[in-house]
This record gives C-alpha cells, sequence and structure tokens, in this order.
C-alpha cells in the first residue's frame, strides 16, 4: 500500500510539473485595464509571463496598478510589451510616442543618442512594472517595398543596423528591462506581411550570413536577453518549415552556431503565417520542438481558453512522445531565469528610483522623453528645390493616409496636424486616400496653403499621383515624408522625418512654422 501511494504521488508531482510547465512557456494577452480572474488563477497554476497590448493602457498610473496587480499574485512575473518607440507604441497608444523609432535614430547615427533613447523608454517601461519589451527589431529594410518593417528599421545598410540594435539592447536593459531583439533571422527582404501570409526569403547563405545575421550577432555580443523568431521561410536555412517551427535555424543557427544561450521567444502564434498554415496548437507544439522557449500570443486570442488548447496541447505531445520533456522541461527554466535577471535587476534600481509627470510623454521618467525629442529634430532632414517662403498664415494639412499594418494598428495618431495647430492657431486638416485624393485635398484647402503629409509614397502609386496633381496646381506645397524617404524629395520644402512618432510630427512643425 505505501510504494503504491507513493508511486500515485510521484505520478501527481509528475503530471503537476509537467503542467506548470507547459504554462510558463505561455506569454498570452488579454482585454481589459486590470487582470482577469483566469490570468491571476494561471499565475498561481505556473504561468510565468503576460503580454500587454494598448487595450491594457489608460495612463502610466493605471498600468503601474495592473503590475502590481499581476506581482501580488506571482512576484517575479515576466510583463511584456511590444514598445519599440516611433510608430509601434502601446505606452502611447492614443497620442503617440515621445520617442522617435529606429529608422530616425539610424538617420541620425549617433550610436550614444540610440542608447539614451532606449535607455530613457526602459526607465518609462521600468517604472511602469514592465520588465520585457520586444524590442528592438534588428531587421535591415533591404526591400524598401517591405510592408511591415519599414520605419522599425533602423536602416539598409547592415553595419548600420547591427551598432544601433547594439546600442539599444544595452540601453534598454541598462534600465532593468530585458531587450527582445527581433525577429530572427531578420524580415527585413520580404515582401508579404507575416500578419497575413507565410513570408520568404530567398537570398543566399552568403548573402543572409553577411547581412540577415549581422544585426543578431552584435545584439548577441551586447547580451540581449531574449531573441524573437519570425514567421518566415528562408529556404537557405531550411526549406520545409518557417524559422518560428525550424530546429535548423533556433537550434542548429542561433544555439549552436551562434552561441547564444537566453531566451527564444515566438512572435505571435495567432498570425496567420502560422495560425492558417499549422494552426497555433500544432504550431506551438513545433515551435518548442525546434527550440523556442516562450510561446507569444495574445495579440488577437486573448482568452483563457487559448491558454487550455496551448497548455493542453503541450502537455499531450509531451505523454505522446512527440515533444520531449526534456525540451519542455529546458525551455520553462530558460523562462523562470530570465524572471530571476528581471526581478534582480529591479532590485537594484529599486533605490533612488521615483516617477512623475514627464512634460512631453505624460508618463513617468520625469524629464526622459525630452531626449526623444532631441533625436526626433536632429533626424529630420528638409530639402527644397527654392528658397523655403514662409507660412503667412494657418495652412490646411492633408493627410494622405495608407492602410496601417497590424504591428502599427490604426489606434495611433500620426502626422503634423496637431502639432502645427499648436504653433499656428487656424491650422484646419483632413484625411484622403485612393485616386480621387488630390481634387478632394485641393477642394477642402481651398486658398490655404497645402501641407500634404505622406508616409511611404514610394509604395502607393495613388500617393504619389496626388501629389503630382497638388504640386503641379500649388507648387507651395510643403511635403512631409513621415515613412521611408524612397522617393525622390519635391515639395517647397520636403521634409523627411524617418517616422511618424508625436515627436517626430512635432519636429516637422516646427520646421514649418519657422521654430
Amino acid at each position: 500500500m505505501t510504494t503504491l501511494a507513493s508511486g500515485t504521488a510521484a505520478s501527481n508531482a509528475d503530471k503537476d510539473d509537467l503542467t506548470r510547465d507547459a504554462l510558463t512557456v505561455l506569454q498570452p494577452g488579454f482585454t481589459g485595464t486590470t487582470a482577469p480572474d483566469w490570468v491571476l488563477r494561471r499565475l498561481g497554476e505556473g504561468l510565468a509571463s503576460v503580454g500587454l497590448f494598448g487595450r491594457n493602457i489608460a495612463s502610466p498610473e493605471q498600468l503601474s496598478a495592473l503590475t502590481a496587480q499581476l506581482r501580488a499574485e506571482r512576484d517575479d512575473v515576466l510583463v511584456a510589451i511590444d514598445e519599440e518607440g516611433g510608430d509601434v507604441t502601446r505606452l502611447e497608444v492614443r497620442s503617440g510616442s515621445s520617442y522617435p523609432g529606429n529608422h530616425a535614430l539610424g538617420a541620425v547615427d549617433d550610436v550614444e543618442l540610440t542608447r539614451e533613447v532606449a535607455s530613457a523608454l526602459g526607465r518609462r517601461l521600468a517604472d511602469c512594472g514592465v520588465n520585457l519589451n520586444w524590442a528592438p527589431s534588428a531587421d535591415v529594410n533591404s526591400n524598401p517595398g517591405n510592408p511591415v518593417i519599414g520605419v522599425r528599421s533602423f536602416g539598409a545598410d547592415t553595419a548600420l543596423v547591427a551598432r544601433h540594435t547594439a546600442a539599444y539592447v544595452t540601453g534598454l536593459q541598462s534600465a532593468g528591462v530585458a531587450a527582445c531583439t527581433k525577429h530572427f533571422p531578420g524580415h527585413g527582404d520580404t515582401a508579404v506581411d507575416s500578419h497575413h501570409a507565410l513570408p520568404r526569403i530567398d537570398a543566399g547563405l552568403p548573402v543572409l550570413q553577411a547581412r540577415e545575421l549581422a544585426p543578431f550577432r552584435a545584439a548577441i555580443a551586447a547580451g540581449t536577453r531574449a531573441v524573437m523568431s519570425a514567421h518566415i521561410l528562408v529556404p537557405a536555412l531550411d526549406p520545409d518549415r518557417p524559422a518560428t517551427l525550424s530546429r535548423r535555424i533556433l537550434t542548429g543557427l542561433l544555439r549552436e552556431e551562434l552561441g547564444y544561450g537566453g531566451l527564444i521567444v515566438t512572435d505571435g502564434m495567432e498570425m496567420q503565417a502560422i495560425a492558417a498554415t499549422y494552426g497555433i496548437e500544432r504550431g506551438s507544439v513545433l515551435a518548442i520542438g525546434a527550440g523556442a522557449d516562450a510561446i507569444c500570443v495574445g495579440g488577437g486570442l486573448a482568452d483563457d481558453e487559448t491558454v487550455r488548447r496551448l497548455r493542453d496541447a503541450l502537455v499531450s505531445a509531451v505523454r505522446t512522445g512527440e515533444l520531449a520533456e526534456e525540451r519542455l522541461a529546458d525551455a520553462a527554466a530558460r523562462v523562470r531565469a530570465l524572471a530571476r535577471w528581471t526581478t534582480a535587476a529591479a532590485a537594484r534600481g529599486a533605490e533612488g528610483a521615483g516617477s512623475g509627470s514627464d512634460a512631453n510623454g505624460g508618463g513617468p521618467g520625469g524629464g526622459a522623453a525630452e531626449i526623444g525629442l532631441v533625436a526626433a529634430r536632429r533626424a529630420l532632414r528638409v530639402t527644397s528645390s527654392g528658397p523655403y517662403i514662409p507660412l503667412t498664415g494657418a495652412p490646411y494639412v492633408a493627410a494622405l493616409t495608407p492602410v496601417a499594418n497590424i504591428a502599427v494598428g490604426d489606434e495611433t495618431p500620426w502626422g503634423v496636424a496637431a502639432e502645427l495647430a499648436r504653433l499656428v492657431p487656424g491650422t484646419e486638416t483632413g484625411g484622403f486616400s485612393g485616386d480621387d485624393a488630390a481634387a478632394e485635398v485641393l477642394a477642402a484647402a481651398g486658398s490655404r496653403r497645402i501641407v500634404a503629409v505622406v508616409r511611404d509614397e514610394h509604395r502607393h502609386a495613388w500617393m504619389a499621383a496626388a501629389l503630382d496633381i497638388l504640386l503641379a496646381a500649388r507648387p507651395d506645397t510643403i511635403v512631409v515624408e513621415m515613412g521611408v524617404p524612397q522617393a525622390p524629395p519635391r515639395g517647397a520644402p520636403h521634409i523627411a522625418t524617418y517616422g511618424a512618432a508625436r515627436v517626430c510630427g512635432r519636429a516637422a512643425a516646427e520646421a514649418i512654422a519657422g521654430e
């Protein structure tokens, strides 16, 4: 009887350990600005991470209360966020970021500035209780038509991207926030958004080694605590499976060849590149088996049912022998190791840490966001075919608006109108798109001077055509390019901001107003 009882207890303990490990490797999201009961319950059962999105954040004070609520249940919980600054912001999703994104920092090309911006952003995250940032993007923007990376990249030059990736990692982690360098092995040479379908990169191995992998080598050398995999097919590395599900790429290349020992996180498993091809349950099992340690899910699927499905899929895969129990245990151990690092970093940073109102960003960190405005001003590039004629009255700002990619989202405002209205009272604005955009702008503007604001003109034929008509009819039109400035400069003047963060709009408005 004693032997039987001991065996049963051991069996139950093994079962509990397996279930806890399966929960530990998940990074789910949830809805609402407080933690739902199911999240708190799962934290007690072994869940070690959560991911936050714009829907979870209303104010710095509310975010701090939310992370405190999570830590009351589990003090070492990893609280992750997709806060790149620039176009991709969750902290300031409804106002626009106080920090320019990677492309603007790459345009300045001052690695110390990049480090300072990342450190300031990291301090703001740490003040709010966030300790894992799914950033920076280390993708080399070698394909200017890329629909999902663009200004999220430091640029098209590999060496530039590598040095700024390393500086960003160093700056972010100096604030006690773990960096998650993405999207391995490099998403810059794609023409498809992996939110919608499975992209493919057909570059040969020598090109991949010299171009795509160089920034990740730099990030690893800088000590990045996490790396995020990309949902992309790279036949030169693995002709059969996308990187997130590829043992050749995650274990053979990242772990063994590049010598990376930190946490490997998947990109969102509900993205169609995985969900529509393998399904999230099968995809999660394959990802852990390939060498991933944490499953990111929750941008779209944000409920307890998703957590249960993925937990059960992992447990079942171990029991059937499809997934080695040791691999799942190793993945869970890496999650816990990162949690220990963030807890120790938070303890080191607690002495003397404070929070307050940030004049530029409306959040904690004192005047930390000033560095964001400094960086945005330094990134600005102004060209003109002739001398700039200052404004003589309030202009009409016409935003030629493309469809936002999912990573950026359509909640975050962009442009120059709000900042220009502050400097030049009476400024009016409107949004336009499609083949009739130019005629609609001319009718709306009347006699007022036009400021045409665009985003990636080179990717949108209708936008380029609209500018042609506007500049022919109104040669004094000011053009502000807030995407990747690939199209030839035109306008009187042409202002390139290298991103659409709020501070980029402010810097452009200052130039237009002559400040």
